[in-house]
């Protein structure tokens, strides 16, 4: 499918109310450095997790004035940071739906958990409010499910491109690549029937390390990325990464998942450190984590890996059938290292829920 594809013209008036959770996604694959409009520069595969959502309902009327009006709250309050941001995204999406125009629209969102602070809430709320829009236009529409799913995760990249990876779980794919025939940068695509069965049971648990805000937004880091020395080969090694990891996902190979999966994570914050300005997202606790889970494994040959976003927090993943043994260090040796104590258990879903 083409851009065009994506642009609906119906211009009618209605009113009503959709709500949907959207969850947020930890990228195994990372995507660190765009091109002009949302296009990423290489492809990125990620698990879409359950418990980490952001809810966002959108109440909708004709509108009162000759211009219409869009509303925003976070949580209940109003919040200019966010308001603008979505007042912008929502301008930039509306040659895509025709009838947007034509309504005032009331929005509201909440996170389960920390925004800002490494975990994907970029992607949680833009695919949260992405599914809302598109579900109002499916109202008039007699698009099938299939061309919904991949317009939510087209107009979900308009806001965060990793928003694309949001709608559809457990693995999905977002970015051309020869390695999936069915690939495109313009969306993500659902690869889940292409992936071992162990990996759809593999459970996340989230290190709250810092659940304060990044010292740097990933819009700037990836700004900085594409001016970055070694941006070309880091791009190289994504593509080639894809690749190895299709096969990687097919097999259940879990040695060979945790070597590339812990890779990817190091060499994007290395990328960060060698950014100009540089910056440093983890934290003397990030660091100890990761040494720990590294001892952990080499005693206990158990599959516990780590993956970080771009924060501080780091994100263990590990297959369902050695939970017991897993929660038990985490609880013994890693809680300690959190802010408060606090972990988020969670493990993989399957994307956007309509809620009404």
């Amino acid at each position: 499918m083409v851009e065009h594809d994506f642009i609906c013209s119906d211009s009618f008036e209605s009113s009503g109310i959709v709500e949907w959770n959207s969850p947020s996604n930890i990228a195994l694959i990372k995507y660190w450095g765009k091109k002009q409009n949302q296009i990423p520069q290489n492809p990125s595969i990620s698990f879409t997790l359950s418990k980490c959502y952001t809810n966002t309902v959108v109440k909708f009327k004709p509108k009162k004035n000759a211009q219409n009006e869009i509303y925003f709250t976070f949580e209940g309050k109003e919040n200019q940071d966010f308001e603008k941001k979505v007042y912008s995204y929502i301008k930039s999406i509306n040659k895509y739906f025709g009838f947007l125009k034509n309504h005032d629209l009331f929005i509201n969102s909440k996170n389960n958990f920390p925004h800002s602070s490494g975990i994907a809430s970029s992607a949680s709320s833009m695919s949260a409010l992405a599914s809302c829009i598109v579900d109002i236009e499916s109202q008039i529409t007699n698009n099938d499910n299939n061309f919904n799913l991949k317009k939510k995760s087209f107009i979900s990249r308009l806001g965060s491109g990793s928003a694309s990876r949001s709608i559809e779980g457990p693995v999905t794919l977002w970015g051309k690549t020869d390695a999936f025939k069915e690939s495109s940068d313009l969306y993500a695509v659902n690869i889940s029937n292409e992936v071992d069965k162990i990996f759809h049971d593999f459970n996340n648990t989230i290190l709250i390390i810092n659940p304060e805000q990044k010292v740097i937004s990933s819009s700037l880091g990836h700004e900085l990325m594409n001016k970055n020395p070694f941006s070309n080969k880091r791009f190289e090694i994504a593509k080639n990464n894809t690749e190895r990891i299709k096969d990687i996902l097919k097999s259940g190979e879990l040695d060979d998942f945790i070597t590339i999966t812990e890779s990817e994570a190091l060499m994007i914050h290395s990328l960060m450190l060698s950014s100009a300005p540089y910056y440093i997202m983890m934290k003397p606790n990030t660091l100890e984590a990761i040494y720990k889970v590294l001892e952990f494994r080499r005693e206990t040959k158990l599959h516990l890996c780590f993956t970080l976003d771009a924060g501080s927090n780091v994100h263990l993943l590990y297959p369902k059938s050695e939970t017991e043994i897993i929660t038990k260090f985490i609880d013994n040796e890693l809680l300690m290292l959190c802010k408060s104590n606090s972990c988020i258990h969670d493990h993989l879903g399957y994307g956007s829920v309509k809620i009404r």
